[in-house]
């Protein structure tokens, strides 16, 4: 039994990326399953909550069955995957050698996630999908994203304190990214609920705002956004205090930094592409849903710059 376990968690030591690189995925396609279930209206294809129906937790099987069942029935099963992979990711953080105990609590994160989910999950449920509860349930889904990435990052790096690799006004340039990324996101949220796709076959619009209104302040937090990383790209690129913290790997560490910025602005440049379009064509289902993608991958994009601009 001894050499079993331990040959389990030398292999989870050997393939570590590999396992938080599933849940950062898994975490992300939660989002975009989530995604279907409101888009396709199946927020209530399962009656109850644990179980899919009174006496079984799959969905039933009937005459009178329609997809919406095995919509909202895949995204719970999505979830169960996602608890096997976070017990995994607790394992290979709690357990690997010679690191902080810091580091070791952010391996608490995912399984702590994914149950504060399911109980909101259920919460919606019993609810009949009060649209609060359902923008807690993708903000939340957001901020594990987020987490996902930094616990990924934070595995290939040290337990030093933090060391800047670039100058003051890049770094203020990367948090108000950040800031902004959580403003373009709760916009989008409350856009997304104000609109004919709020995820309920008998209320339209969830949310009692105008969306036509509400769609422009997020658009206008979009732009801000996209204001601030033309100036963080400006000023990493031309700045000569750009990498003045890094010393001697100065043109390295802010080349990853930079890197990272790309990666940003052609993620954001895609997602607003697909927004105008879907709001120009009637918001498609199919559009509505790369948007969503296209929120979760931005929270990751903006993550990964934030944590390019310091070393361990």
């Amino acid at each position: 039994m001894w050499r079993s376990t331990h040959a389990v968690l030398a292999w989870l030591r050997r393939h570590s990326v590999l396992v938080l690189t599933a849940n950062l995925v898994g975490q992300i396609g939660i989002i975009v399953t989530g995604g279907a279930v409101r888009l396709t209206r199946s927020g209530l294809g399962c009656s109850t909550w644990p179980q899919c129906e009174p006496g079984q937790f799959t969905a039933a099987i009937h005459p009178e069955t329609s997809y919406h069942q095995y919509i909202e029935f895949g995204n719970r099963t999505l979830t169960g995957v996602l608890s096997v992979v976070a017990i995994l990711v607790l394992l290979v953080v709690r357990t690997a050698p010679g690191r902080s105990r810091a580091y070791r609590l952010l391996g608490l994160v995912p399984i702590v996630g994914v149950a504060a989910q399911a109980v909101i999950g259920g919460v919606i449920v019993l609810l009949h999908l009060h649209p609060g509860w359902v923008s807690l349930h993708f903000a939340v889904s957001g901020a594990l994203v987020a987490a996902s990435l930094y616990l990924l990052h934070r595995h290939g790096e040290g337990d030093g304190p933090p060391v800047s690799v670039v100058g003051p006004r890049v770094r203020a340039l990367a948090w108000a990214l950040a800031g902004l990324t959580v403003m373009v996101v709760v916009l989008g949220v409350i856009t997304t609920g104000a609109g004919p796709h709020s995820g309920d076959e008998t209320v339209g619009y969830r949310f009692t705002v105008d969306p036509a209104l509400v769609s422009k302040w997020h658009a206008a937090a979009v732009w801000a956004f996209v204001a601030v990383l033309a100036a963080f790209l400006f000023v990493v690129h031309r700045s000569p205090d750009a990498g003045a913290a890094a010393g001697p790997a100065a043109p390295a560490r802010v080349a990853v930094v930079r890197r990272a910025a790309w990666l940003l602005l052609a993620i954001t440049l895609l997602q607003g592409v697909i927004g105008y379009v879907q709001y120009f064509t009637g918001l498609p289902i199919l559009l509505v849903g790369l948007h969503m993608l296209g929120a979760a991958l931005l929270i990751a994009g903006t993550t990964r710059v934030v944590l390019t601009t310091r070393v361990r």
